[in-house]
């Protein structure tokens, strides 16, 4: 199988830094490909000068954009963020040209190599957001639960997160879908325990799921595991806390070898599905973007600058 880029099945470090762009209309394309091309070996470049940090840097490209740079192959699940409206809940799509994920154990480290990749892009690209996640505690939502406790483990984390034989021109690839949270923390922190732990589906303290006659039907868990013909559905989260003193929450990155399954997670959550149900947890926390897309092997990036 092709490489995937470092940072898809990486756990992360202790800091991430995520950048959104917007390529200019008049962009050339041999340009465009040479400055995504040159990405990865800036950050290989920077790493080796501190190896101690695990410095790493994912790139993925959006839907109108690979048409632009690869108009006579495109993989097969790329398509732009589906938005969701149920009952007053909201999941936007804000769309995104060029996705940067840049994660290791130093936030000088990730912003330093932000700046310098935002330096090369220009003028081609602009930034249209920019987040610095952060590990929180115990590696905890600011919710206060442990986040991340159902990602696949070991094999199954590229079993889940990589394209493989579908899709054998883009074999080695992942798709990455991205949204900003805004969680309410001051209704939240008036719930107990016992509440907060009814919307999880899980126990604050250990993060040990609710047995399954004490778990709601409505609670987070509940509603983002699913199980088809015996197995259940995975997407590997990459996710980070992210906030200042006036507006904080959830960096939600997750990444899949298709869109479909994040659909299919995100319509539970929003409640769009047939049960009407949806996932008590978007009562206090709420979408602001979303955008998908895709990230290629390193030899399909290599392609690319030919």
């Amino acid at each position: 199988m092709p490489t995937p880029q470092p940072g898809v099945l990486s756990a992360g470090g202790a800091h991430a830094y995520f950048l959104t762009c917007m390529v200019a209309d008049d962009a050339e394309r041999t340009a465009l490909s040479q400055a995504i091309g040159g990405i990865l070996p800036i950050a290989r470049a920077q790493a080796t000068k501190a190896k101690r940090a695990g410095l790493l840097c994912t790139i993925g490209i959006g839907s109108e954009l690979w048409d632009r740079l690869s108009p006579a192959r495109r993989p097969a699940g790329l398509r732009p963020f589906r938005a969701v409206k149920a009952n007053g809940r909201i999941a936007p799509a804000t769309g995104g040209d060029l996705f940067v994920q840049i994660t290791s154990g130093r936030h000088d480290l990730n912003l330093d190599l932000a700046i310098g990749l935002v330096r090369r892009l220009q003028p081609l690209a602009a930034v249209a957001e920019e987040i610095h996640g952060f590990q929180y505690r115990d590696s905890r939502d600011l919710t206060g639960f442990i986040d991340g406790t159902e990602n696949p483990k070991g094999k199954a984390r590229a079993a889940a997160a990589l394209i493989g034989e579908e899709d054998r021109l883009f074999a080695g690839g992942s798709y990455v879908v991205v949204q900003r949270y805004v969680h309410d923390l001051e209704r939240w922190r008036r719930l107990d325990d016992r509440e907060q732990e009814q919307i999880i589906g899980r126990t604050k303290r250990g993060s040990v799921e609710l047995p399954k006659n004490k778990k709601p039907q409505t609670a987070h868990i509940s509603r983002v595991v699913i199980e088809r013909d015996g197995a259940e559905l995975q997407i590997l989260r990459q996710s980070y806390p992210w906030g200042t003193v006036r507006e904080a929450g959830l960096y939600f990155a997750a990444y899949t070898k298709s869109l479909d399954v994040f659909d299919s997670m995100l319509a539970r959550m929003m409640g769009a599905t047939a049960d009407g149900l949806h996932d008590r947890l978007m009562e206090f926390s709420r979408a602001v973007t979303g955008a998908t897309f895709f990230v290629p092997s390193i030899e399909t990036i290599s392609s690319l600058k030919q």
